[in-house]
């Protein structure tokens, strides 16, 4: 560092050592007196070529010594004040230093330099590079620390040196580069520090934590250490016990989950917080050994926490407690004995002083609700809402020894909330201060879930039950309007004023009926032709019809699955589904949006996945609807397919389309899954069975060519048997076919057409009977005349799905089927086309 000029008086100069020799400068000096006194002898004359040479010789020693005192190499007066501090400081650190050329050569060593190396004097000191060469570690380390001096940087290693018949040392090599050397090139300080006896006190450090660990893995007590569930060290006493090996233990291996089984475990994990305090239990519990069995254990758990509440690494001191254990000690047996239906109990159980404070409570109930022994938390705590008054209410009575009438059940109001039910039992030999009573909770959770969907799935029956007797009774009603319809325009002429009106009459009857379909359809009751159907080859016919749809403001976007595999559904039905889904997406889209359709196979190893569903694990084909609409609000969602359920405006909805959706899919054999979430929008997915074709399907198939179109005559003639109680429907249909040539019978139930059959002598080439009838219906009919016309031919009319009312037919029986409502020439076809295969 820059120190001041000092003068003569400057102590730190005065106790420097002045360099030079006063004996070289007497010598000096009596040589020049010698020789003046020499030249003097000689004379003038003489001398004068001496003198001149003498002054010649001074003058060039006074030139070479001006030019040598320039470029600094001879220096007079006291030596540079700084050198001489920084060279004591450096003599005196404790840490071997030393300053070497490029070429390798020592140019300074500190005495603590000689001293490690073992050098006598600085003269004789050696490079590192050439210390250690034949340590092949030390080597190593010393030529990287050499190629980063090259580099430019400033490296430390510690290198072990391990010598023959010599104690074994630690060092540390530093090094570093210098300031330029003054002949050239830069120099590098190597520093050497000795840490043996550093090295020798970790190691001895470290053989008492191994002793201690030792005696600890030893000791005839169990230990382990949990953070987090997750255990950290467990010694090898408990290991032994457990039947795990130590070898093969390592941390994170084993959680407390693994070691208590059952509930227990959050009698370990789920400690009440004590803020910068430390919370030790003493529990009795069964460990689970790893070949399943238990081993009964007394515990003391100790937890630490912090400052806010968080928990540290615990400290659970375990004492085995096994039969021989507790041979000699009945008492302990039975406590270990009651520990273990204590905890393992799968019921709740607690036990609450006289103010209702827990006192102690059992594993199962730690798991539910927290709370344990030493928490001193009152019992009404662990519930919300209204039902901790009744709660409270129960507590204090069953204190005063008496036992509630009946339990309590509350309800946690919050949104996905458990329901319990606690039944309370008096305490009457209780001490005061201790356990004044017995509270036992059970979670009725899944319970209450199972409950309102069997209270729904009722409801939905019933609904469903009364839709199809209502559409069963419309369907009656509206063949005879669209009936007497046709009726009337067949004996009329488009120029009539009345033929419009008719015209409206039978228009409306026919929009009733369409939601007598859709009333059928959710109670799963409707007439269905299934047919095998490429849901590729639908979904592309289907798109141009929902582009119109949708509108301008929403994008369709169709994602078809590759190889779908083929399904049997009802092609209109199946279009029905589809269109309801897409046009209730455009409905959650006011503002526009994207809908999305996607179909795809899902294997039955899917089938898990959308096990919510309630998918069975088959083959299925998978046909999804997204949109990113407003979404369906949790508290309706279950209530949507619920027929007449509607968010939409008064007028613009009728609340039978997912209701309809719901039955068709049910009704071809399929899942329909809903997913939403408020603003974001929602996701159909409608899962339908796997067609696999039979033998007769595979079998190939011979194309008959088309008969040429002609008129179609639907003139007639035989006798039929009318079967309907329905006297409108029945007067129409006597009518419509007497008008076509045939002769009609008429019965107004199934006990009244035997008896017109008898009378007839059996003269009857059809019959054409309802369904349902009072007193006979039409299968009971049908299984009567099998017995003396097994021959005869039947047509069956019905509002409901002819699979509603097939099981109750005799076996292989062979019938046709006409569904209500039913137009003039729906009927007349069909009775032809039945009549056509009698003749």
């Amino acid at each position: 560092m820059d120190m001041a000029h000092s003068g003569p008086d400057d102590p730190t100069i005065n106790r420097l050592e002045i360099g030079g020799s006063i004996r070289l400068v007497l010598v000096v000096a009596l040589a020049l007196v010698g020789a003046v006194a020499s030249l003097l002898v000689l004379g003038r004359g003489k001398a004068d070529p001496w003198i001149i040479g003498l002054l010649t010789g001074f003058a060039v020693i006074g030139v070479f010594a001006l030019f040598a005192y320039a470029t600094g190499l001879l220096r007079f007066g006291a030596p540079d004040s700084r050198d001489e501090l920084a060279r004591r400081i450096v003599d005196s650190a404790g840490e071997g230093m030393s300053l070497v050329d490029p070429l390798g050569r020592v140019l300074y060593a500190n005495p603590r330099y000689c001293e490690i190396t073992g050098a006598a004097e600085a003269q004789e000191a050696r490079p590192v590079e050439r210390l250690f060469t034949s340590d092949p570690d030390a080597s190593e380390a010393v030529y990287r620390l050499s190629q980063g001096i090259r580099e430019g940087k400033a490296l430390s290693e510690e290198v072990r040196i391990a010598v023959p018949g010599q104690p074994v040392r630690w060092l540390r090599l530093s090094a570093r580069p210098a300031v330029a050397d003054p002949r050239g090139g830069k120099a590098t300080v190597w520093t050497m520090s000795d840490l043996t006896r550093e090295r020798e006190r970790q190691e001895t450090a470290f053989l008492e934590l191994q002793h201690a660990i030792d005696y600890l893995d030893h000791a005839p007590a169990g230990f382990f250490s949990a953070a987090g569930g997750a255990i950290h060290y467990i010694n090898a006493t408990l290991v032994d016990w457990l039947g795990y090996d130590l070898a093969e233990f390592g941390p994170g291996g084993l959680t407390v989950a693994d070691l208590v089984p059952g509930p227990a475990a959050a009698l370990l994990t789920n400690i009440a917080p004590a803020p910068g305090g430390v919370r030790t239990e003493v529990l009795d519990l069964d460990l689970k050994r790893r070949n399943g069995q238990t081993l009964p254990a007394r515990i003391w758990h100790r937890v630490a926490f912090a400052s806010d509440g968080t928990p540290g690494a615990s400290r659970t001191l375990v004492v085995s407690r096994t039969r021989e254990d507790n041979a000699a000690d009945p008492a302990r047996a039975a406590e270990v004995r009651f520990a273990r239906f204590f905890h393992n109990s799968p019921i709740a159980i607690a036990t609450v002083d006289g103010e209702g404070r827990i006192v102690r409570a059992n594993a199962e109930f730690a798991r539910h609700f927290g709370g344990r022994e030493g928490e001193r938390r009152r019992i009404s705590d662990v519930v919300t809402g209204a039902s901790r008054v009744a709660l409270e209410a129960a507590v204090a009575s069953a204190v005063t020894g008496l036992a509630p009438e009946a339990p309590v059940d509350t309800t946690d109001g919050r949104e996905g909330g458990r329901s319990v039910r606690f039944y309370l039992s008096p305490v009457q030999d209780g001490e005061s201060g201790s356990e004044a009573a017995i509270v036992y909770a059970i979670d009725t959770t899944e319970q209450r879930a199972l409950e309102a969907q069997f209270a729904q799935s009722q409801k939905m029956q019933a609904v469903g039950q009364l839709a199809g007797g209502v559409a069963h009774d419309f369907n009656n009603v509206l063949t005879a309007i669209i009936g007497y319809s046709d009726l009337l325009l067949a004996n009329s002429r488009p120029t009539d004023p009345s033929f419009q009106d008719v015209m409206q009459i039978k228009q409306n009857a026919n929009r009733a009926a369409g939601l007598v379909r859709q009333l059928l359809a959710f109670s799963r009751r409707q007439t269905l032709r299934p047919q095998v159907l490429s849901l590729g080859e639908v979904m592309s016919d289907l798109s141009m019809l929902l582009r119109r749809l949708l509108g301008e403001t929403i994008k369709l976007e169709v994602k078809e699955g590759r190889d779908l595999w083929p399904v049997k559904a009802d092609l209109n039905q199946f279009e029905q589904v589809i269109i309801n889904l897409a046009v209730n997406a455009r409905d959650a889209m006011p503002e526009g949006g994207a809908l999305t359709i996607r179909t795809a196979n899902v294997p039955a190893v899917d089938a898990a996945r959308y096990a919510e569903a309630g998918l069975p694990p088959a083959d299925h084909v998978l046909v999804e609807v997204a949109d990113n609409g407003t979404g369906i609000p949790p508290a309706i969602i279950d209530k949507i397919f619920e027929p007449f359920f509607s968010t939409k405006e008064v007028g613009k909805g009728t609340g039978l389309g997912l209701s309809t959706v719901y039955g068709i899919v049910k009704q071809t054999g399929g899942t329909l899954q809903v997913e939403s979430e408020v603003g974001r929008g929602s996701v159909f997915r409608v899962f339908l069975p796997r067609h696999v074709p039979d033998i007769l399907e595979l079998a190939p198939k011979v194309v008959e060519p088309e008969p040429q179109p002609k008129t179609a005559d639907l003139t007639g003639r035989g006798t039929l048997l009318l079967v309907e109680d329905e006297d409108a429907v029945r007067a129409f249909a006597a009518r419509a076919l007497a008008s076509r040539g045939y002769q009609v019978l008429e019965a107004a139930s199934g006990v009244e057409a035997l008896e017109v059959l008898a009378k007839h002598g059996g003269a009857v080439d059809l019959v054409l009977s309802d369904v349902v009838m009072p007193e006979m219906d039409g299968p009971t009919l049908l299984r009567e005349l099998s017995r003396t016309r097994p021959d005869i031919k039947v047509i069956f009319m019905s509002g409901y799905a002819e699979e509603a009312f097939a099981k109750n037919l005799p076996e292989g029986a062979d019938f046709g089927f006409l569904p209500k409502p039913f137009t003039l020439k729906q009927l007349i076809e069909a009775v032809k086309k039945s009549m056509g295969r009698s003749e």
